[in-house]
């Protein structure tokens, strides 16, 4: 076998080791290829023209997938046309070669298993060649050691995905498993089949996160985007105590940690900058800020992240951590390291793809912030649509969940709208997209001194806010009815006996609808 004494002349390391492979398998299942009809369909998941180690059987390979992809019959003859088509029939020993493949195979009964061999040598071919560049690299001092690490990590992930393949799956087990969802729903007190995110409406549109979705919140710059997930994630990780990972590309992990601190103790941002608290909000500070110690929430500060380490970050929470959802603040500012892109949107849309092959991959909800383009600032009632998506449809595409925040009052500059309704505090979450359930408006309280997302109608705290700012004081905390979506509470007037606000009814001790 003159070919196989000029391989043991190629030695891929100083150790004088040959390379993983099985030239003499190799010819059995091309043989194969030429003598059954459907064999190329069988193989073709499982093999590619590199996966042969013997360039002569490489070349034959390619054009047995040429004639296969093409649905043209693979035998002897037309393999032997096919090499002289793309001009290597004499390079691989001509048609008298190609015939004494078919010779060597007396069945094709084995065809998968041994393709699978073959598949499992040139696995180890490229884990060789990985581990030789790495080892290279890593004696290589001007290296960088960190990105070094991120692209090894990176290219054994790009290895061992090319190995995955998905199964076709017959219907009965999928049934069971959708029942068994349904089942753990009802069974479930919150009657969500995905993560709680402490906002009742949208749980109501959404059932709660659900695994492998990619959720977009879009918004225009200052409506509070940072502002609401980080409120979604004290609900999750702290009053729920789910796993939680946030990426910050935009923020340090102590400037996220002080608006979270803002938010969790009902602080301003500016006494939470300069530390200039009273006792009574020192106080508060100390009592609310110890249930965020513990709290299973991971901070990452990454600047210009790329999607190669997201990707590694990511697998890594999710099997040291048990992270459940994983939340990027924003988009636009990670990148795509490594590929050639002509132009941003192309960027951009390699991203939101990559995003959502990984939700699936790591089956849990990743949650992208996204800016929006002008385009709404030139409507008159600013209230966004999907088309306001910047610099890429593919971020449409791609979602499975659209939602935009919009805040009325930001624009009117007015507690009322033209209608006389109030308006204080309100935000629109938008659902603008829902693959797989309905869209439409949840009404959120914002407030904008503590940064803070809340449902709508939901507090005592809140309205409490709202008094204080007109002269009041609360008397007693709200007695709500779980039969009765109205909330009442009793106010009573300050001892400068300010006026009540219009929108409410003026005698003290008076239940005041809000």
């Amino acid at each position: 076998m003159p070919r196989e004494k000029e391989f043991k002349k190629i030695l891929t390391d100083t150790t004088g080791k040959l390379p993983p492979r099985d030239t003499d398998l190799e010819e059995v299942v091309l043989g194969a290829c030429m003598l059954e009809k459907d064999a190329y369909m069988k193989v073709c998941d499982i093999l590619v023209p590199d996966s042969f180690y013997d360039p002569v059987n490489k070349k034959i390979f390619q054009a047995i997938t040429t004639l296969g992809v093409t649905q043209m019959p693979t035998d002897m003859m037309t393999v032997t046309e096919q090499l002289r088509r793309d001009g290597t029939l004499e390079e691989v020993g001509g048609a008298v070669h190609i015939a004494e493949l078919t010779a060597k195979v007396y069945s094709s009964a084995n065809l998968e298993f041994h393709a699978a061999i073959v598949a499992q040598k040139y696995l180890a071919r490229r884990l060789i060649t990985f581990a030789a560049g790495v080892e290279s690299k890593a004696y290589d001092e001007s290296n960088d050691i960190e990105d070094l690490l991120q692209e090894a990590e990176s290219n054994l992930f790009d290895i061992a995905q090319h190995q995955l393949k998905r199964e076709v799956t017959q219907i009965n087990p999928v049934i069971n498993q959708a029942l068994e969802q349904i089942q753990n729903a009802a069974n479930n007190e919150s009657g969500l089949s995905g993560l709680q995110t402490g906002f009742r409406d949208l749980d109501k549109i959404t059932s709660g996160w659900q695994n492998s979705d990619l959720i977009i919140i879009a918004a225009r710059p200052a409506m509070g985007k940072t502002a609401f997930v980080l409120s979604m994630a004290k609900n999750m990780a702290i009053d729920f105590n789910i796993p939680i990972a946030i990426f910050t590309l935009e923020m340090s992990n102590v400037q996220l940690m002080k608006r979270l601190i803002s938010n969790v103790a009902s602080l301003e941002g500016e006494k939470i900058k300069s530390g200039r608290l009273s006792a009574e909000e020192e106080d508060r500070l100390n009592t609310n800020i110890r249930p965020v110690y513990g709290a299973p929430l991971y901070f990452d500060e990454t600047p210009g992240l790329s999607i190669s380490e997201l990707r590694t970050k990511a697998r890594r929470l999710v099997r040291e951590n048990g992270v459940r959802m994983i939340m990027i603040d924003y988009l636009q500012l990670m990148n795509a390291t490594g590929q050639k892109l002509g132009s941003r949107e192309q960027e951009v849309s390699t991203i939101s793809r990559s995003l959502k092959a990984l939700a699936k991959e790591l089956d849990i909800p990743i949650i992208a912030l996204s800016q929006l383009n002008r385009s709404t600032e030139s409507r008159e009632d600013k209230r966004p649509v999907l088309s306001d998506l910047r610099e890429s449809g593919a971020i449409e595409q791609d979602a499975d969940i659209v939602c935009f925040i919009h805040r009325p009052e930001y624009y009117t500059k007015a507690t009322q709208d033209s209608e006389g309704n109030n308006i204080r505090g309100l935000a629109y979450l938008i659902v603008a997209k829902h693959r797989s359930g309905a869209v439409g408006d949840v009404k959120l309280h914002f407030i904008s001194k503590y940064a803070k997302f809340e449902n709508w109608q939901e507090g005592y705290d809140l309205m409490q806010e709202t008094l204080a700012d007109s002269g009041f004081k609360l008397e007693s905390k709200m007695n709500v009815s779980h039969n009765d979506e109205r909330q009442r509470i009793t106010i009573g007037l300050n001892p400068g006996n300010t006026p009540l606000p219009d929108d409410m009814l003026s005698r003290e001790g008076e239940e005041v609808p809000f």
